[in-house]
């Protein structure tokens, strides 16, 4: 049986020693231990303390942990809106995200533009009374990315309005300005390199206050996993209810690997990993970047349209020689082909690929 390199934007390739830490998870009895205890305690804390290093998070933000990013994009909108969010919309998770809203009972604001192309935030006006701006940073289904410089510009445009941002397919790659942003959450199985079935929510004061007014104004921001009772729970390290406590201890010890290789190591191979894939698109005859603007061109996910063969031809010859890519996305699935650019991911992994092609499509 050949070995399988994961090229996949999610569920995408393990971080290299999680194989380490689940047999240590193992031997110490992590699956077994209650979450109402000091070892979980202990545990919840130590991970919180190496996301804070890992992507900058500032002390007067929380960090909670939940089911997945999807669960996210309820609580964040049923947490903090009561009339109205504004979405901007490139791909096929910012557009559920909006959904979310809409399916919620809120007026929804949508800044929609086609597949493949980003945004450039002066060029809209959202509402004064839209109390969420809802941002994806990276749009996995097309390899877009809203550029963080982008997002900081809402803050001084819109000082009332909440900011949350999808992160889900970018951490750790992205800096992000704390002071700019109300939220930013993210899932687990895609740049953290850990199976899914985690979410991470991070939150500020201003979205604990908007969730206590609008609880105090008789709305509905949820029951056992509202903000407030994620918040309440993590102020003593533990959650409403019986987490993943394997994921969450997982979580910790990767991200203490990635803040001993350094963020700004793994900024630098993301930065040359995805150089290596665009050099080889220009000159390839049958990759084209999907995303024409450089400017809105994602660092972490690779997205090209397929010319000359199809793409289910491409990705099996792949998979024949070990290495396992994503197809496109909903309606692109037969035409393009999506290639993660994760901290798993080496720059010998990527290399390896593009060999792989060539000598395949020279």
């Amino acid at each position: 049986m050949v070995s399988t390199i994961f090229f996949t934007p999610g569920p995408a390739a393990l971080y290299p020693t999680v194989q380490n830490h689940v047999n240590e998870a193992f031997v110490n009895n992590i699956g077994s231990i209650s979450h109402r205890g000091k070892a979980f305690q202990n545990i919840y804390e130590e991970t919180d303390k190496q996301l804070r290093k890992l992507l900058g998070i500032p002390s007067d933000f929380k960090i909670l942990f939940t089911g997945s990013a999807t669960e996210i994009w309820e609580r964040i909108i049923q947490s903090t809106v009561t009339k109205k969010s504004a979405h901007f919309v490139n791909g096929s998770f910012s557009s559920k995200f909006y959904d979310f809203s809409k399916e919620l009972g809120f007026e929804a604001q949508k800044f929609e533009v086609p597949f493949g192309e980003g945004f450039y935030v002066d060029n809209y006006e959202i509402d004064q009374d839209a109390e969420l701006i809802c941002v994806t940073h990276n749009e996995t289904s097309a390899g877009v990315v809203t550029p963080v410089a982008e997002i900081n510009k809402l803050r001084a445009q819109y000082p009332n309005a909440l900011i949350a941002v999808d992160a889900v397919s970018s951490v750790p790659n992205p800096e992000f300005d704390f002071s700019k942003i109300d939220s930013v959450f993210f899932s687990v199985q895609k740049g953290m390199g850990l199976p899914a079935g985690l979410g991470v929510w991070v939150v500020n004061e201003r979205v604990i206050s908007k969730a206590k007014d609008k609880l105090n104004q008789g709305g509905i921001i949820g029951t056992y996993h509202s903000v407030l009772s994620l918040v309440k729970n993590a102020e003593k390290f533990e959650t409403p209810s019986t987490p993943n406590v394997l994921a969450i201890y997982l979580l910790g010890k990767v991200v203490a690997d990635m803040n001993e290789k350094t963020v700004e190591t793994i900024r630098k191979e993301t930065n040359e990993k995805i150089t290596l894939l665009y050099e080889f698109a220009a000159k390839s005859s049958i990759l084209e970047p999907f995303v024409k603007d450089p400017y809105h061109q994602s660092p972490t996910v690779f997205v090209a349209t397929v010319k000359g063969v199809e793409p289910s031809e491409l990705i099996s010859k792949l998979k024949e020689n070990g290495l396992t890519i994503g197809s496109g996305y909903g309606n692109f699935k037969s035409s393009q082909i999506r290639i993660a650019n994760f901290p798993a991911t080496s720059v010998e992994n990527i290399k390896l690929l593009i060999s792989t092609l060539e000598k395949f499509y020279a």
